[in-house]
Formats: structure tokens, C-alpha cells, sequence
């Protein structure tokens, strides 16, 4: 079985950025520089046929190429564990190709994703043991950078270990010049 899901890599500048807001908070679990990327689907855990069903599906996807520049720092809460995450704008490229994964998700007979799309960062994985993150995020609230250059988006595939995820890149998808 492969778990997959579809993300966009930040560029090196932007992951720089971000790995220096990653302190000061106890207990929380941060990612490292090879875990930082922009979730633009989940997917989960599939075969190895259906895994090649859905890169042919995910490379017929036609999108242009955009802009987007960090926006912010704010937290999900789930009963006790959430995450940090930093915040991207604007949101309407990455809502249009959200919808355009989706669809040549459900072209494969993989259920549409069910929660509203937020397009974020993961900083970092907390727990009812993690300190307060309020001194980091009126810190580092304001959060911003350049627009950077979104051209591709990329099919991972995420193997879980003891010390934690392991993002492996199965296949770029270019998108259309702007």
C-alpha cells in the first residue's frame, strides 16, 4: 500500500524563512526542512494500481502557473492536538487546483475530499503536553514574504517511521506557463 497526497514545495528561501520561526515552543513536534510543503490533497493510503491511476489522472490536470507569498501564523485545535501552521495568499489558485485534484481523484473512484480546503504550512504537531504558542504567534503573526513562483505541484508519497514521516516525491506535474 502506498499513502499518498499531493503538495507543493516551497522554494529554498521560503522554507528558510519558516525554519526560523521553529523554537520556542515546548513539546512541539516540528518539521523538519524536508517535511515542509502545501498540501493540495490527502489522498491515503491506496495500491500500487490505483497509485499509477492516480499520477495518469493527476497528469492530465491543465492549470497555469501562479504567485503566492506567506500570510500569517495560526493553529488548528483538535480535542487536545493541532498544528502551527503558516498561512499562504492568495487563496483562489490554490482552491481552483485543490478542486482540479479532487476531480481527477474522483475520476479514479477516490471519494471527494470532504473537509473545506485551508491552504497552509504545517510548522509544527502539538499535544496537550506542548507550551502555549501565543509568544510565537503574536511574534510572528504578521507573517509575510515575496510572492514566490508556484510552476509544478508534486505526488508524494509518505512513509510513516518511529522518528517521523518520510515525504518521498513520485511525480512532478508542471503547470502551464502563466
Amino acid at each position: 500500500m502506498h499513502r499518498l497526497f499531493v503538495a507543493i514545495r516551497p522554494p529554498a528561501g521560503i522554507r528558510t524563512q519558516l525554519l526560523s520561526l521553529m523554537h520556542g515552543v515546548s513539546n512541539a513536534r516540528w518539521q523538519d526542512e524536508d517535511q515542509l510543503h502545501l498540501t493540495v490533497r490527502f489522498i491515503g493510503e491506496v495500491d500500487r494500481h490505483r497509485a499509477e491511476d492516480v499520477a495518469a489522472s493527476l497528469g492530465s490536470i491543465h492549470h497555469a502557473a501562479f504567485a503566492i507569498a506567506l500570510a500569517g501564523i495560526g493553529r488548528f485545535d483538535r480535542r487536545g492536538n493541532g498544528a502551527l501552521w503558516a498561512g499562504l495568499a492568495p487563496h483562489g489558485p490554490l482552491k481552483s487546483l485543490h478542486k482540479k485534484v479532487d476531480r481527477a481523484c474522483l475520476n479514479v473512484g477516490i471519494a471527494p475530499d470532504s473537509r473545506a480546503y485551508m491552504p497552509h504550512i504545517t510548522l509544527a504537531r502539538l499535544n496537550a503536553a506542548s507550551g502555549p504558542i501565543d509568544a510565537l504567534i503574536a511574534a510572528s503573526g504578521g507573517l509575510t514574504s515575496d510572492p514566490f513562483p508556484v510552476d509544478a505541484f508534486c505526488l508524494y508519497q509518505s512513509d510513516l517511521t518511529p522518528s517521523g514521516p518520510i515525504y518521498t516525491v513520485i511525480e512532478r506535474f508542471p503547470l502551464d506557463p502563466a
